[in-house]
């Protein structure tokens, strides 16, 4: 077997897709696919999205963290982990959305790895002080409840309480207080209040801001840029060991979230296709990757915080049809897509593309490399 190739800090080696067996016409047309697909709409209409559930405004739609129009649509295409293909701009810093999940949830993953986190199944309020654990029913969410969306927690946070992402239609906003909540563990619901949760917790088990741990541990040593930046909001600073530091959003939803390049994106991916591995140096298990793409009990298409699965298993269907079922993807709204392919070696990065047109873009990239 060769060995396997890791990109330079500031270099990484461009290939035709000839000379790796690629159909470069295919490859054409995916990409031209990509294009003719492409989300038109602006970040500021994205967001209006994210505040619409039954055609109902949101309630505390308040944006307290920093946004950034959006750039042109953008793509690059990694195989045998080399770049065969890129288009638009690889290099301008956008917003992922919710591709920060990926990032919070390897924040926890490193806390595992560690021994900081010693069983997933643990408890969550032993591990910080305060108000927001105080409720009995919240003493009952363990880690593996947050990572997986089906904590159930109720509560507040920086002004927006739980039930302000995706309200339910069918009840009154004045009566969602008051509203019943399942056993944690019992319920699955992507919910950006709880997401926010789950990163303030990662930050009083690391004692120190998120994006301090994650460039120290991830991007510095798989050779990311310097123009990333991760944020929070405007009223989510605390004091751990009296320091002040900024709790990060885990998405854009009300501002704040990953501001990150596609190349930095790529290396990222890059990272998860090696199984953790950089340049021989083990930045992050395989053991944390397995259970962060494992299916959970309530999603089989939701892994870890934000790891969606192509499984097909009873009761699903693969998300992506001709890819393979342990293939992964990192989403954002936009869409801002992170995709990873073991069975092909492959990494595939696409930003601002429609949604729906994910699975056919896929489609294409395969036949190309097949």
């Amino acid at each position: 077997m060769s060995q396997i190739y890791y990109p330079d800090r500031e270099n990484w080696v461009r290939k035709d897709p000839q000379s790796l067996q690629i159909n470069n016409n295919l490859l054409l047309k995916a990409i031209e696919y990509s294009k003719e697909n492409e989300n038109k709409l602006s970040i500021e209409n994205m967001q209006m999205f994210t505040r619409t559930a039954s055609d109902t405004k949101e309630p505390h739609d308040e944006v307290l963290g920093p946004v950034k129009e959006r750039g042109d649509l953008t793509g690059l295409i990694i195989k045998n982990g080399y770049i065969v293909a890129e288009w638009g701009d690889p290099e301008r810093v956008d917003m992922t959305f919710s591709v920060t999940k990926t990032f919070l949830s390897t924040t926890v993953g490193l806390a595992y790895d560690d021994g900081l986190i010693p069983d997933l199944n643990e408890k969550v309020y032993k591990f910080m002080d305060g108000e927001h654990f105080e409720d009995p029913h919240n003493q009952l969410i363990t880690w593996d409840h947050l990572l997986r969306q089906t904590s159930e927690w109720k509560g507040n946070l920086w002004s927006k309480p739980d039930w302000a992402d995706r309200p339910p239609s069918n009840i009154p906003f004045d009566k969602l207080d008051s509203q019943k909540y399942s056993n944690p563990g019992t319920k699955y619901k992507y919910n950006d209040v709880r997401v926010n949760l789950l990163a303030l917790l990662a930050a009083n088990v690391w004692k120190d801001s998120l994006p301090n741990i994650l460039k120290s541990r991830v991007m510095d040593p798989i050779g990311a840029s310097e123009t990333w930046k991760w944020h929070g909001y405007t009223n989510s600073w605390i004091d751990i060991n009296n320091k002040k530091i900024q709790s990060v959003s885990g998405g854009g939803h009300w501002g704040g979230g990953m501001f990150i390049n596609a190349m930095d994106q790529a290396r990222f991916g890059y990272l998860f296709l090696r199984n953790g591995i950089w340049d021989n140096n083990i930045i992050i298990s395989k053991d944390w990757i397995n259970k962060a793409s494992s299916p959970g009990e309530l999603n089989h298409s939701y892994g870890f915080m934000n790891w969606f699965l192509n499984s097909n298993l009873e009761g699903t269907e693969k998300q992506i049809t001709n890819a393979p079922k342990n293939a992964v993807y990192f989403s954002g709204l936009g869409s801002n897509i992170i995709y990873i392919d073991w069975e092909n070696d492959l990494v595939v990065v696409v930003r601002w593309i429609k949604s729906d047109a994910l699975p056919g873009f896929i489609d294409l990239i395969l036949k190309a490399i097949n």
